[in-house]
């Protein structure tokens, strides 16, 4: 996973609510193994309207989602944000998340940006009328902006999560931090114990 400072970039306006994860990605594209090629069938069953949002050529190389209220309900799907990634998203604006899905965002490096309704409101409004308009999120101090539109407003994050997220951190890479001490330990163990040896 790669540090995440701040994303800035322009945004697609998904002006519903309670989107979950099936709308996401419906459960035809879950039989990959591998977390590539899932941007494919994000949205995939709305996109067959032409004039859903994704289709628009005004809103193509979009960095944010900017969605309504209750953004990922539902299962538990990790695809749904590899979907959202590989599709090219780095970041997810909403008034509320689905708890399981904000925490799988993190763990992959997309950046849930819980807001005040009035800011997410404020930002659906901005984008629909200025496709072109630039959003900044901030993971350093927590927030988010459309200068060109004034608005501007934070976003929590915990300690550990924020830290995970400029460091570039999954559990994998959690775990590495204390590569020494592990190795340190390995050292230590008696010989008759059971032990990993790489191929």
């Amino acid at each position: 996973m790669k540090p995440v400072k701040a994303v800035s970039g322009t945004a697609v306006p998904l002006d519903r609510s309670d989107v979950d994860t099936d709308q996401i990605i419906p459960s035809d594209w879950l039989k990959k193994v591998e977390r590539t090629g899932f941007g494919q069938g994000l949205f995939a069953e709305w996109r067959d309207d032409r004039d859903f949002v994704l289709n628009k050529p005004e809103h193509a190389g979009a960095s944010i989602l900017v969605a309504g209220a209750n953004f990922g309900t539902g299962s538990s799907r990790e695809h749904a944000v590899w979907a959202l990634t590989d599709y090219g998203f780095e970041a997810v604006i909403s008034p509320r998340f689905g708890d399981i899905f904000a925490n799988n965002c993190t763990k992959a490096g997309l950046i849930p940006v819980k807001v005040d309704p009035e800011v997410g409101r404020a930002l659906l409004e901005a984008v629909k009328a200025d496709p072109g308009l630039e959003i900044t999120i901030d993971v350093e101090r927590l927030t988010v902006s459309a200068p060109a539109a004034g608005i501007e407003g934070s976003f929590p994050l915990d300690p550990h999560t924020q830290h995970r997220l400029l460091e570039g951190l999954d559990d994998i890479g959690l775990t590495m931090v204390h590569e020494e001490e592990i190795q340190a330990h390995e050292v230590s163990r008696p010989a008759w114990m059971p032990a990993v040896v790489p191929a």
